[in-house]
C-alpha cells in the first residue's frame, strides 16, 4: 500500500504541531521564538497560508504586543531604578527569619498583582522583585520564583482583566462585573487556596532552610518612586479600561512608556539600556503564534469545534463544561493558551453556550497552563525572566510539579463554578 497523501489540511497540521513541539522542547536551547517563526513562515513559504492572511494573523496581535511592551517597560525601569531591591528588603524584613512566612508573603503579593494588573504583569513585574528578596534573604531562590508561575495562572480570572485571556473568551458577551464574581469569585478562591496549599506541600523540605531576618534597607531614589507608581497607575488604568470595555494593550503601552521616558528624563539618559535589556523575544513569539492560529482557523477548525460544542451543549450543558473545561485545560499545553485561547473564546461565541459552559472553558484556558513551562504566555515570560537572573526550570521539572498543581485545583474550580 502506498503512503497517505500529504493534504493541505494535514501538512497545515503537521507543521502546526512541529512549531508547537519546538516551542515546548527548545531543541539546540533555541530560543521559543524561533520555532514558532520558523513554523510559521514554513506555512507560507509551502503555499499552505498566503501570505496576507499571515499578516493578518500578526496584525490581530497588536493589542498583545503593546500590553506586553508596556509591562516590560514598566518592569525593566522599575529593576533598574532600584524599585524591586526596596521591596526585597522590606518583605525579607517582614518575613522575620522564616522562610515559610517569606513563602505566603509573597504568594499573597503574586496574588494582588494577578488580580488587578493581569498574569502577565505578575511574571514580568513580580519575578524580579522575587528574586532580589530570596538574594537578599539568602535563600534557595526556585521554591519562591514558582509561586510567579502559579498564582500567575490560579488566580487570573478573579476579574476581566486578571488574564487578557478572559476578554478574548467573552468578547462578545462579557458578563457585568457583578455577573461575573458571582460566577467565579469562589472558583477563584478555591484554585489559589488549592495551589497553594500544594506548593506549599511540595516545597516544604526547602522551606526548612534558614533565612536572614535582618538586611540593610534600601532607599528608594525619585525615579524608583515614579517607577512605583507607574505601576499603580496602570492597574488603576486597566481597571479602568476593562470597565469602559477598551481594549487593554494601548492603555498598557501608554503607561509604561511614559513612565520609562519621565524616569530617563530625571537621569538624563539611560534609553539604550534599557532598550537593550527589554526582553523582545517575546514578541515575534505572539505574532508566530498568532499566525499558526490563522492556519489552524483555514483548515475549517474553528467550525467543527464550535458546532461540536453546540450540538453536546444543547444535549447535556453539565458535561459538555466539565468536558470543555478539562479538554481546553489540556490542550492549552499542546498548543499554549494563547492559540488555545483564541479558538475556544471564538467557538464560544459562535456557539452561543451558556455563561456557565463558557466560563468552564474560561477556567479551563486560565488554569491548564500551570501543568507545563510552556501552557501559557505568562509562564514563558516567567521563564525568560528567571533565565535572566541565572536561573532556569526544564520542561521536565516543571512538569512534575504542575502535575500535582494544576488537576486538583481545575477540579474544584469547575466544581465550584457549577454547582455552588
Amino acid at each position: 500500500m502506498g503512503a497517505l497523501p500529504l493534504t493541505p489540511n494535514l501538512a497545515t497540521w503537521a507543521i502546526a504541531a512541529l512549531a508547537t513541539l519546538g516551542v515546548i522542547v527548545r531543541p539546540f536551547s533555541w530560543p521559543e521564538a524561533i520555532w514558532a517563526v520558523l513554523g510559521a513562515a514554513l506555512l507560507v513559504v509551502l503555499g499552505l497560508l498566503p501570505w496576507q492572511v499571515a499578516l493578518d494573523g500578526v496584525r490581530k496581535g497588536t493589542d498583545v504586543y503593546l500590553f506586553l511592551v508596556g509591562m516590560m517597560l514598566l518592569a525593566e525601569i522599575a529593576r533598574k531604578e532600584g524599585l524591586f531591591d526596596w521591596l526585597a528588603s522590606h518583605a525579607v524584613r517582614a518575613a522575620k527569619g522564616s522562610a515559610t512566612r517569606l513563602f505566603l508573603l509573597i504568594y499573597a503579593v503574586g496574588t494582588v498583582v494577578t488580580v488587578f494588573l493581569s498574569n502577565d504583569a505578575c511574571a514580568v513585574v513580580l519575578t524580579p522583585a522575587v528574586y532580589a528578596a530570596t538574594r537578599a534573604a539568602k535563600a534557595e531562590p526556585l521554591p519562591f520564583l514558582f509561586i510567579c508561575a502559579f498564582i500567575a495562572n490560579a488566580a487570573s480570572f478573579v476579574l476581566p482583566i486578571s488574564n487578557p485571556a478572559n476578554l478574548v473568551v467573552f468578547a462578545q458577551n462579557m458578563p457585568p462585573l457583578g455577573t461575573w464574581l458571582r460566577l467565579f469569585a469562589l472558583p477563584s478562591l478555591l484554585a489559589i487556596v488549592t495551589t497553594y496549599v500544594v506548593l506549599r506541600v511540595t516545597q516544604n523540605a526547602s522551606l526548612k532552610q534558614s533565612i536572614e531576618a535582618e538586611v540593610e534597607t534600601k532607599s528608594l531614589g525619585t525615579g524608583g518612586k515614579v517607577a512605583g507608581l507607574g505601576i499603580i497607575l496602570t492597574g488603576a488604568a486597566l481597571i479602568g479600561a476593562s470597565a469602559a470595555g477598551i481594549e487593554l494593550g494601548l492603555p498598557t503601552f501608554v503607561a509604561g512608556l511614559a513612565t520609562a521616558l519621565v524616569v530617563l528624563a530625571i537621569k538624563r539618559g539611560g534609553l539604550v539600556e534599557v532598550a537593550k535589556d527589554v526582553s523582545w523575544g517575546v514578541l515575534p513569539l505572539v505574532a508566530g503564534l498568532f499566525v499558526l492560529v490563522e492556519a489552524l482557523e483555514s483548515t475549517g477548525v474553528l467550525k467543527m469545534l464550535s458546532d461540536t460544542l453546540k450540538s453536546y451543549a444543547s444535549a447535556d450543558p453539565m458535561a459538555t463544561a466539565w468536558a470543555g473545561g478539562a479538554a481546553v485545560a489540556v490542550g492549552t499545553n499542546l498548543v499554549n493558551n494563547l492559540p488555545a485561547g483564541l479558538l475556544a473564546g471564538a467557538a464560544v461565541q459562535t456557539a452561543q453556550v451558556s455563561q456557565k459552559v463558557a466560563g468552564a472553558i474560561l477556567i479551563g484556558v486560565d488554569l491548564g497552563p500551570n501543568l507545563s513551562v510552556t501552557g501559557s504566555l505568562a509562564t514563558i515570560l516567567w521563564l525568560t525572566a528567571i533565565r535572566r537572573e541565572g536561573q532556569d526550570v526544564s520542561a521536565g521539572q516543571f512538569l512534575k510539579l504542575g502535575i500535582l498543581v494544576m488537576p486538583p485545583a481545575l477540579i474544584l474550580a469547575l466544581a465550584a463554578l457549577l454547582y455552588l
